[in-house]
């Protein structure tokens, strides 16, 4: 039975892997911090132990007779103000429990990094574990965090740490009892949505990205990255079949990246708290979008149907936010709708203009 050290073992994909682990029957010791979640731990027989990824001696003290890590914890946000702790945590978080496995002699480690490491596609394109990362100059900072701490882990690997590394895509699935992983479906169930660019995702069912972890941990080759993503959707595709599934309506009003980012930056300057942010209106116009052949080639991987995944999602937060939702208009506001009805006459009559500019000329 292997002693196995989840930090992150609380969260919604950390969970997932907890879980899994159990039925493998791993001695399990879990990092959990006081405000803390065991929402999804329930009947699992583990040690939980009081740590913050970014206190080396807290880690070092739960890294004490461990043979295996899973370092699941990670910070994920695009809010203003958030960047320093993001680095912190990601890549000082990493670096630290990263340099504790390998000075405690672990046998093992597999760490999860994410799709941002990779950076996105070009659009209408999909990348893979190959792809160089050219996405610095986006301005992201948590995309930056997940690329700088996935070089620690690299740099350690050079340095003999037996680590393999997972890349998930966008996941969902049934469980995010935090509410973060999946906040992209639970802002458009409550009508929160209601303008939106051209951009697109990959989506991966968080049981799929689980088991990803183990096969990375039983078969993976140490110092090697792997992509576990299933299904790439556009926005429009994703809101449409959000919209089929729970009957809300999809957001109408679709704008330019360069007029939704300069939006944003208009909110923020005034300090008008928008629903969304100049660095969320960033990630939302890329192409996150990605082939998983070497992980099912290598690891053995497969992936379930892909509407499994959105439809646990919804199904999810209609069971545990039922109230919530049931006062929740169904429908788009009215201006709204208006306010995309001219932009698309106004993009009508460009496009038109442009087609009879030859003639006139």
């Amino acid at each position: 039975m292997a002693r196995t050290l989840v930090t992150g073992g609380t969260g919604f994909i950390g969970s997932a892997v907890v879980r899994l682990l159990a039925e493998r029957g791993d001695e399990l010791r879990l990092t959990v911090r006081r405000r803390s979640r065991t929402d999804q731990l329930a009947g699992i027989e583990h040690q939980a132990v009081e740590c913050d990824v970014t206190d080396r001696a807290a880690v070092r003290r739960a890294m004490r007779g461990v043979e295996r890590v899973f370092h699941v914890a990670n910070l994920a946000s695009t809010r203003p103000g958030d960047e320093e702790r993001l680095y912190d945590v990601n890549v000082g978080g990493t670096r630290i429990v990263l340099e504790e496995a390998l000075r405690a002699g672990v046998e093992r480690v597999v760490y999860t990094s994410g799709i941002a490491a990779i950076g996105p596609a070009a659009r209408g394109q999909t990348a893979d574990e190959r792809q160089l990362f050219t996405a610095g100059s986006l301005g992201i900072a948590y995309v930056n965090s997940k690329h700088e701490a996935e070089v620690e882990a690299m740099r350690l690997a050079a340095q003999g740490l037996p680590v393999v590394v997972v890349n998930p895509a966008y996941v969902l699935g049934w469980g995010d009892v935090y509410g973060h992983a999946t906040s992209l479906v639970r802002r458009f169930l409550l009508g929160r949505i209601q303008a939106y660019v051209d951009g697109a995702l990959c989506v991966a069912d968080v049981g799929d990205v689980a088991r990803g972890h183990l096969l990375a941990d039983e078969v993976g080759e140490v110092g090697e990255r792997y992509i576990l993503g299933s299904r790439n959707y556009t926005l429009d595709r994703l809101f449409a079949d959000l919209a089929r599934l729970s009957g809300v309506e999809a957001p109408p009003l679709k704008l330019a990246p360069a007029v939704a980012l300069r939006l944003a930056q208009a909110l923020e300057a005034a300090q008008a708290w928008p629903a969304i942010t100049s660095q969320e209106v960033r990630v939302a116009s890329e192409w996150w979008t990605y082939r998983n052949t070497k992980a099912k080639r290598d690891l053995g991987w497969k992936t379930s149907p892909h509407e499994d995944a959105i439809e646990a999602t919804v199904a999810w937060y209609l069971d545990h936010e039922a109230d919530r939702l049931a006062r929740t208009r169904r429908t788009q506001p009215v201006q709204w709708k208006l306010a995309a009805g001219a932009l698309r006459a106004v993009e009508g009559a460009a496009e038109a203009a442009g087609r009879l500019w030859p003639l006139a000329s």
